[in-house]
């Protein structure tokens, strides 16, 4: 048996090392081409100048269940591609319409040839392509007929070169300059001015008494009352009494309400102090200050008596008594007879 197998395996060896091997897939193999149902394409505007951009449109009609992709070279050659736009066709129209737009420019003159467009193309039997031809057209110059003639003609691109702009920074600092020095000269002449200025007398501050004894005489020669501005001189009697007050007291009698006036007085305890006179005073002030009720010239006049009664009553400030020298006891010794 074992002869046998061993026959059978040599007879069938060779006959397998002579059997052709499968073939191999083709690598990179291309999708088959596809053919639109119809293809348009044309360039705006028809007259292609150089350097200026154009549209070259691009129609394309197939089945509805078909759909194109635009898959752009790398060099498109003398043409550069500004922009791409692609308009989809309507859904359930039949046959479908794709457009494609190109917004490209020419770098050379004449008959120029557009290349042929790839369009990967997915339909329901799997995915296919389609070329677009290329197309012709031809590059005009921008110059007109009559340039060559004229001795005008293209020239290409120039380096760069130094162009002198005019500036006025040097005008500018020689202008701050003039304008500092001018600042300076004004302050000079302001400081010598202000350093040799007489100096203002200054005169001493009088007395509490006689600054209040002045302002009830210049209230009293406005005669206010009979001016029919009641409240303004009670507004004003006010105030004198008030700032005596305070400033004869040590308070801030101007900001006190009338209460708070009351009561910080008799805190003070002041001697011979016209409480009394103060209460009706500060009341019929308030009334008509306030309250907006008439006074007679008569009332007026008690009001501003009453000024200077609180003065005289109140001033000049006790002094107080100087204590008493202690009695000097003279110590006698024994008289020697």
């Amino acid at each position: 048996m074992r002869w046998l197998a061993l026959c059978a395996v040599l007879l069938v060896s060779p006959a397998l090392a002579q059997a052709p091997a499968p073939a191999p897939a083709a690598a990179n193999a291309k999708p088959p081409l596809v053919e639109p149902e119809g293809f348009q394409a044309r360039v705006q505007p028809e007259q292609v100048l150089l350097g200026e951009p154009f549209v070259y449109e691009l129609v394309i009609t197939h089945p509805a269940d078909h759909q194109y992709e635009l898959k752009l070279p790398p060099d498109l050659g003398d043409f550069e591609l500004l922009s791409e736009a692609r308009t989809p066709p309507e859904t359930g129209k039949e046959p479908a319409v794709t457009t494609f737009r190109l917004k490209l420019s020419a770098f050379n003159l004449g008959m120029l040839t557009l290349p042929e467009l790839p369009f990967d193309v997915s339909t329901p039997e799997g995915p296919k392509r389609y070329v677009a031809p290329g197309r012709t057209l031809e590059v005009a110059g921008t110059l007109p007929e009559d340039a060559q003639s004229e001795g005008a003609d293209l020239k290409d691109i120039q380096p760069p070169t130094e162009v002198a702009i005019r500036s006025y920074t040097l005008v500018w600092v020689l202008l701050g300059l003039l304008a500092a020095i001018a600042a300076g000269l004004v302050a000079w002449r302001f400081f010598q001015k202000y350093r040799n200025r007489p100096l203002a007398e200054v005169k001493p501050l009088l007395p509490l008494d006689v600054r209040t004894r002045q302002a009830l005489e210049g209230l009293k020669a406005e005669n206010l009352p009979a001016q029919g501005r009641v409240k303004d001189f009670y507004f004003r009697l006010s105030e004198i009494i008030r700032g005596y007050l305070g400033e004869r007291y040590g308070f801030d009698a101007l900001e006190c309400t009338s209460s708070e006036l009351m009561v910080e007085l008799r805190r003070k305890q002041p001697l011979k102090f016209p409480e009394d006179g103060l209460m009706r005073f500060v009341s019929e002030s308030d009334l008509v200050k306030y309250a907006r009720a008439e006074s007679s010239p008569e009332s007026c006049r008690e009001a501003l008596a009453f000024g200077y009664e609180l003065l005289d009553k109140t001033w000049p400030p006790l002094v107080p008594p100087l204590p008493e020298a202690a009695p000097v006891s003279h110590a006698s010794g024994p008289r020697v007879s």
